[in-house]
C-alpha cells in the first residue's frame, strides 16, 4: 500500500473508531499509542483537506457502520490527498511522517497468537524426522518469509 492508501485507511478507521469511541475509549496501553498514531494521521489530512466534500463522505460513510469505503469515495480521497502531496511538500513530508509512524507502532503491537495444537514462532523453525520417526509441519504465513536455497540432491544436510 502507498502512504496515501494507508492515510485513507487510517482516517476511515479514525471515523469508525470515533463512533466506537462513543460507547467508550479503547482500554489498554497499546490501544491509546495506536489511537495517537491515528489521531495524527487523521489531523494531518484534515488540515490540509479541511471540509472537502469526499473527505466528509468518507466519514459518513464510516459512520453509517460500513466496514470499508466504497472504491469510488476511497479513489477519491486517494487523488484528493495525492494532489494535495504534490502541490504542497511539507504537507506530504508530514503526511508520509504520520502513516510511518502509524505503521511501525501497528507492525510493533501486532501479538503473534496459534489456536489449537498452533504454535507460534519468532524466527527458524526446522522440522527434522529422526531415528525413524515422522515428522510434519504446515505453516499459515502472515508477512514475508524466506526459505533460503535448498540443499543439492544428495549433499549432507545439516
Amino acid at each position: 500500500m502507498t502512504g496515501i492508501e494507508v492515510a485513507v485507511t487510517c482516517v476511515f478507521a479514525w471515523a469508525i473508531n470515533k463512533v466506537r469511541r462513543v460507547g467508550g475509549r479503547a482500554d489498554g496501553e497499546v490501544d491509546f499509542v495506536l489511537d495517537a498514531a491515528m489521531d495524527r494521521v487523521h489531523e494531518v489530512v484534515v488540515r490540509r483537506l479541511g471540509s472537502d466534500t469526499e473527505l466528509s463522505r468518507l466519514q459518513a460513510e464510516a459512520e453509517s457502520g460500513q466496514e470499508e469505503p466504497s472504491a469510488l469515495t476511497r479513489t477519491r480521497v486517494e487523488q484528493a490527498l495525492a494532489e494535495a502531496a504534490r502541490e504542497d511538500s511539507a504537507f506530504a513530508a508530514d503526511l508520509q511522517a504520520a502513516v510511518e509512524a502509524w505503521a511501525a507502532l501497528s507492525a510493533a503491537s501486532a501479538v503473534p497468537a496459534a489456536g489449537a495444537y498452533g504454535l507460534v514462532a519468532g524466527g527458524a523453525v526446522r522440522v527434522v524426522a529422526e531415528d525413524g520417526s515422522f515428522a510434519a509441519g504446515v505453516a499459515n504465513v502472515k508477512g514475508d518469509i524466506s526459505l533460503g536455497n535448498p540443499p543439492q540432491p544428495g549433499s549432507a544436510r545439516s
